[in-house]
């Protein structure tokens, strides 16, 4: 760890920049608005159907368009005016919380058109990652982005421990998503407003013709960063097999028997520990032993995801979900800052939306498999042996990939990822 002497000065330094600002503040109420909605969905999803397969279909509908258009999606980003981009995106998000609440105030009861507008927001969404990721170098000086990419986890965090617990009390208090589904909608508007505000200067790029070369040179420069592969591979197998949120509301009707309201409290915790922890980073960032340090914690996201799996305390629970959400930060981080500061400004947009579904193979696709074993061999089986299998993988990575086990700096003035010896041939 570094010396603390300044790091109030320099963990706040990145706030002095007013595109900074107001790019976390839209970001802020449109995580907001997102998680809000992700409890009053789980829960309008599984009070209709009453099948922890259904909740996996959630994820399954949000994950597949990005396959279909990461592609896409990255070559846009690297060829138009992100800050355009992101504001078309966000005005996405006000236009499917409008839907959801369309179809629940018509009383409709079928599932079919919540899984449309929930492809509708993979949608959005295959273009918001790539692009919310892409812009930020361009907010910042080079020298403050690791700090600037803590914040960002934090300010992301922060969303992520208010809008659940908001979404389940609104839930619970209009008896209905309805009134989550409007706040929804009026949080994501507050944050399109707030991107309108953002002034960029683009970068000079060179303007590659769009075909398949260049499509794939975001796969070919990861295929060939082999430190940036396994950061980035380790978490999508990890939080893959360990990802036990698509089953929270299942935990809390069933086994912990705690509601709507503790439905909001479950999906905080996890982004209660991974914001305290990105804190702790902004503040005093790795300096060395970087990748040890990421697999040692990815580890601990799985021996926490199986003490969660077995819990029936709602406040052992809570505890080991912060700690998941802690562990996972640090592999957030590490695989975020690699990704920005060592890949060219050109090529960003392919590269993050690579990079993109690997997070949503993990995250949304994950989602799916955790409700798909849990249909085979019930809830608490599904989420231990996920939380096992994480544990495998990180033994795995850790003798398949040498580079990640003994990288060692995160950041390094050199070309080459983490200061390891000369700089590779980038691709693309």
């Amino acid at each position: 760890m570094p010396s603390t002497e300044n790091s109030g000065s320099v963990g706040l330094a990145v706030f002095a920049f007013q595109n900074f600002r107001l790019f976390q503040g839209a970001r802020f109420c449109m995580v907001l608005a997102l998680e809000m909605q992700s409890v009053a969905v789980g829960w309008q999803i599984y009070e209709i159907t009453h099948r922890a397969l259904d909740l996996g279909y959630v994820g399954l509908a949000q994950f597949l368009p990005g396959i279909l258009l990461f592609l896409i999606s990255g070559h846009v980003v690297d060829r138009f005016d992100r800050r355009a981009i992101l504001v078309f995106c966000y005005c996405g998000y006000v236009l499917c919380s409008t839907l959801l609440l369309v179809v629940t105030l018509r009383g409709v009861k079928s599932i079919g058109l919540i899984y449309c507008i929930l492809a509708l927001i993979g949608v959005v969404r295959s273009f918001n990652g790539p692009v919310s990721r892409a812009i930020l170098p361009q907010l910042v000086p080079e020298h403050h982005f690791p700090s600037a990419v803590a914040w960002t986890s934090s300010v992301y965090q922060a969303a992520t421990i208010l809008g659940p617990a908001v979404g389940g009390i609104t839930y619970a208090a209009f008896h209905g998503p309805a009134a989550v589904y409007a706040a929804s909608a009026a949080a994501a508007s507050v944050a399109t407003l707030a991107t309108m505000q953002i002034k960029t200067t683009p970068k000079t790029r060179n303007r590659e013709p769009v075909n398949v070369n260049s499509m794939l040179a975001g796969f070919r420069y990861i295929w060939q960063e082999k430190l940036i592969l396994g950061a980035i591979s380790l978490d999508l197998f990890a939080v893959l097999l360990g990802g036990a949120v698509a089953l929270l509301p299942v935990y809390a009707r069933e086994i912990l028997r705690i509601g709507p309201w503790g439905l909001g409290l479950l999906r905080s915790a996890p982004a209660l520990g991974a914001a305290t922890m990105a804190l702790i980073l902004a503040y005093r960032p790795m300096r060395r032993n970087a990748g040890r340090t990421m697999l040692w914690c990815v580890a601990g996201f799985g021996l926490f995801t199986v003490l969660f799996g077995i819990s029936h305390s709602l406040v052992l629970s809570l505890i080991a979900l912060v700690f998941v959400g802690a562990t996972d930060m640090v592999s957030v981080i590490v695989r975020a800052t690699l990704i920005q500061v060592h890949t060219p400004d050109e090529m960003r947009g392919r590269v993050n939306a690579v990079d993109m579904i690997f997070i949503g193979a993990s995250n949304e696709f994950g989602q799916f498999e955790s409700g798909l074993t849990a249909h085979w061999f019930g809830t608490v089986p599904a989420v231990v042996l996920g939380g096992i299998g994480t544990l495998v993988v990180t033994a795995l990575w850790a003798w398949r990939f040498p580079e990640l086990r003994k990288a060692d700096r995160l950041t390094d003035s050199r070309p080459g990822p983490i200061g390891r010896g000369p700089g590779r041939a980038r691709a693309g």
